[in-house]
């Protein structure tokens, strides 16, 4: 059947948005409204005339209002296949009415658990007769139009004028699917209540995921791909997605990915003396910490202004004027703050491509929560890297033990090494990174690689030495032979900061002893593949 013309329609919503005005178009068309509880209730506030479901079913809505659609007369209105003989004997035979049209939205279980109710509240807000509805009139598609989010009311209408009351098959196909996808979700947030706040677990035997598409971007990470974001349904921090963007072109998946590893470790300076982080194709390139944000800035740069070029800049105070001239001095694609002054607006203002995003606060980064991979085959997945180590937790392996600088510039070192691409090698000094080596193959190559960037600054800048000497050293793993750690005693590093863990920590503190070194052991590892 291609058109199906509106002739009854049954309205049952928890968000009532544009409900009266719906109800209004509808019975002006001559519709027949059905409906149930408070969404009956504002209906007839509106003026309107309704049928209620219990006048339908002839059973009234019963404890606490578990209990209304789920009744034959309902559910048969809407399965019915109207061009079948048997079908449409068994609607005559039973006084079973054809439903046309149906308009749910489901019980509130998103907003009910964010806002932090108790269980039984929680379990309150599962909808039973909703999904059921909405899955019978997305099933029957073929002659019932589903409705299921407000925003589409409007098109709705359109649907109406421009096919005399009736919609059509590609009409209900699409409403269909975005009904199903709307269940699916639903049930998705359900199940992940139960598995991870009320049982939990980690890794429940079925994992369900589920998001909101915000928007349709350019294309993925190079051109013929195609890309989207979502956020997810249901508790979720903040983050890119919702931040507000004040200015600049659309954001890219490139963008959302590098903004949201730049955001990701300049959390780690939440609350702490202002911060810079520059990041290109998802590594760090410069970081550092200041007693201002544009001394953090011009410390941050001068790590690696070749690579900052291009980059993505996030910052852990509110962005002032200054700060802001001086990252416009250079070509950067998104700047992430916690806020910006008029003076720093209207700096960035002036380039008009550079997307500004401002977040109400920077999230936590020891918070919980998994990690997904897909792969051929599967989905990998893991909690969040949230282990942390204070200075309590360092373990002194060497005969010389790090000086309270040494020790200041390995936990900095160490927190941005948490960030790098394995194989990663941070070099630091004086809350600045010196060097930044990621994603090699092996260590040593990392550590050689982060050298030449510092040597490379200190010729661009006419330092008399590269900002290694005398710096402090991070490895995200243990080294596996003393070839890396002789690397960064060669580049002019005094202390070293690694997990340790190796068959041959023996021979690499002996390296360090020999060299002179400092090293402390962390016990723990950060690979970022």
């Amino acid at each position: 059947m291609s058109k199906v013309t509106i002739r009854r329609a049954l309205l049952s919503v928890s968000d009532k948005s544009g409900l009266a005005d719906l109800g209004s178009k509808l019975a002006k068309a001559g519709v027949e409204l059905i409906s149930t509880g408070g969404t009956a209730q504002a209906l007839r506030e509106a003026g309107l005339d309704v049928r209620d479901v219990s006048e339908v079913t002839g059973f009234p809505e019963m404890m606490d209002g578990r209990v209304k659609t789920l009744h034959p007369l309902i559910h048969g209105g809407l399965l019915a296949v109207r061009d079948d003989p048997e079908h449409a004997a068994a609607m005559e035979a039973h006084d079973i009415a054809a439903i046309d049209l149906v308009v749910v939205n489901l019980y509130p279980f998103e907003e009910t658990v964010m806002r932090g109710a108790d269980r039984d509240t929680v379990i309150e807000n599962i909808d039973i007769g909703g999904p059921s509805m909405v899955r019978s009139a997305a099933k029957n598609h073929a002659y019932v139009t589903i409705v299921t989010d407000p925003a589409d009311y409007d098109t709705l209408y359109e649907e109406l004028a421009a096919n005399d009351g009736a919609t059509t098959l590609d009409f209900r196909r699409k409403m269909a699917a975005k009904a199903f996808a709307a269940t699916a979700a639903y049930d998705a947030m359900i199940s992940q209540w139960f598995a991870f706040a009320d049982q939990g677990q980690m890794f429940p035997d079925m994992i369900a995921v589920n998001g909101r598409k915000l928007a349709e971007l350019r294309y993925g990470e190079n051109p013929h791909q195609k890309a989207a974001v979502y956020e997810p349904l249901g508790p979720h921090i903040a983050g890119l997605p919702q931040a507000e963007q004040v200015q600049g072109k659309e954001l890219s998946y490139n963008n959302y990915n590098d903004a949201d590893a730049a955001l990701e470790l300049c959390a780690e300076f939440k609350g702490q003396d202002p911060a810079v982080v520059i990041v290109k194709h998802a590594n760090p390139c410069g970081v550092a910490q200041g007693p201002s944000l544009l001394r953090a800035w011009t410390d941050a740069l001068q790590c690696d202004s070749v690579s900052a070029f291009g980059g993505i800049v996030a910052v852990n105070r509110p962005l002032d004027g200054p700060t802001a001239e001086a990252i416009c001095e250079i070509f950067t694609e998104v700047v992430v703050a916690p806020g910006a002054d008029d003076a720093a607006r209207a700096a960035f203002a002036k380039k008009k491509n550079l997307r500004l995003l401002l977040i109400d606060e920077l999230p936590d980064p020891r918070r919980g929560g998994l990690q997904l991979k897909p792969i051929a085959g599967g989905l990998l997945v893991q909690s969040r890297d949230n282990g942390a180590i204070s200075a309590a937790d360092l373990k002194v392996v060497t005969k010389r033990e790090p000086t309270e600088q040494e020790l200041k510039d390995c936990l900095f070192a160490w927190t941005v090494a948490r960030h790098v691409k394995s194989n990663a090698i941070v070099y630091a000094k004086d809350g600045a990174t010196a060097g930044i080596g990621a994603g090699q193959m092996n260590r040593r190559d990392s550590a050689r690689i982060a050298a030449i960037k510092a040597s490379e600054a200190a010729e661009a800048y006419g330092w008399k030495s590269p900002r290694t000497k005398g710096s402090a050293v991070a490895s995200d793993a243990f080294f596996p032979f003393a070839d890396g750690l002789l690397a960064a005693a060669e580049a002019g590093a005094t202390a070293v900061i690694q997990p340790g863990g190796s068959m041959r920590d023996d021979e690499v503190i002996a390296a360090a002893d020999a060299a002179g070194l400092a090293m402390v052991l962390t016990g723990m590892r950060h690979f970022r593949h």
